[in-house]
């Protein structure tokens, strides 16, 4: 196969820390054909990195969008900036990597999916969860811990810690967003995401959460129990505001008649397996390599991530928004 000539929308953080050290190692894959950022001096930093020469380099992707030299389009904006930039690129015909949430209502991604089959879009969500080494192993492992009875996952991060330094807390659209939800929609978006790569899509959820008054996440804590198709019941657990101080942390433990699995952090490096017999596993992965995965499946078709399972995992999130706004 030729290498994809890829147009890159978004030169901020996502870019230089996520996927631009992935498609370092993609070359044979992925060549940057030009990159764009409403901010000039991003995209000329970006520019620098890829070796593009200057006329490669745009502050509105519209005009490069009209370049017949880009085949597929990498879009790294914020959320609220996804359904915009979207719908342009699927209007041109070209590939199409979209970050998640794929809009920031549901409205807006149905849209573009009905969008995208209207224009018979190749259309990737770049969502890394799916494409995550230690998700593979899970779900491998799950055929050999018996019969799944229920997991529980909880997800802790101190926001307001991070909100100061070079960090993605610090954007200002994610302190003061203008989406329903805050970074549950932003972050918890991955865990759905896994959940529903694990267990199938959700038959039933019931959540409970407590008030806060901040922008970035309404809830300070939203706790949830969510039953899937296969008798498999979760219980899931947000903190907007806090991580665990014991370690391990609880992370992922999935119980089953003749084990456990446990995932005591994406970046932990083993997923542990222990079987009622007194054995145990570590299964060992590379943490962070979803970036590098996603594209790969990009570049060799048959998508995982589809927009339609992004959509999913989306009305998940708002149902469970639905029910903490309704009590």
């Amino acid at each position: 196969m030729q290498k994809i000539r890829l147009g890159i929308i978004g030169a901020g953080m996502a870019w230089e820390r996520l996927h631009w050290p992935a498609l370092q190692q993609l070359r044979d894959q992925f060549e940057i054909a030009a990159v764009c950022d409403t901010n000039i001096a991003k995209a000329q930093n970006a520019a620098k990195q890829t070796g593009l020469a200057p006329d490669r380099v745009y502050s509105d992707h519209r005009v490069m969008l009209r370049r017949e030299d880009i085949d597929a389009v990498d879009v790294l904006v914020p959320i609220p900036e996804n359904f915009d930039v979207a719908q342009d690129v699927i209007r041109t015909g070209k590939g199409l990597i979209a970050e998640k949430p794929l809009a920031a209502t549901l409205e807006g991604a149905r849209d573009l999916i009905a969008l995208k089959n209207r224009h018979g879009t190749k259309m990737m969500i770049a969502e890394n969860f799916r494409y995550e080494e230690f998700s593979a192993i899970i779900k491998e492992a799950l055929g050999q811990i018996g019969e799944v009875a229920y997991f529980i996952l909880d997800t802790g991060a101190d926001f307001e810690a991070g909100m100061a330094g070079d960090t993605f807390g610090a954007k200002e659209w994610r302190q003061h967003p203008q989406f329903a939800g805050g970074i549950f929609l932003d972050g918890g978006v991955h865990d759905i995401a896994l959940m529903r790569y694990l267990f199938g899509d959700a038959r039933s959820v019931q959540a409970f959460a407590a008030k806060q008054d901040k922008d970035y996440c309404p809830y300070r804590n939203i706790n949830t129990i969510i039953q899937f198709p296969n008798g498999v019941i979760g219980d899931y657990n947000f903190w907007s505001s806090g991580a665990e101080l014991a370690k391990p942390p609880v992370g992922l433990r999935i119980f089953g008649s003749l084990g456990e699995i446990v995932l005591e952090g994406k970046e932990c490096g083993a997923v542990q397996v222990h079987y009622r017999d007194g054995r145990s596993e570590q299964r060992a992965f590379a943490p962070g390599k979803g970036y590098y995965h996603e594209l790969l499946n990009f570049y060799n078709g048959s998508i995982v991530s589809t927009p339609e399972k992004e959509l999913g995992d989306m009305e998940l999130i708002f149902r469970i928004l639905d029910i903490l706004r309704e009590g």
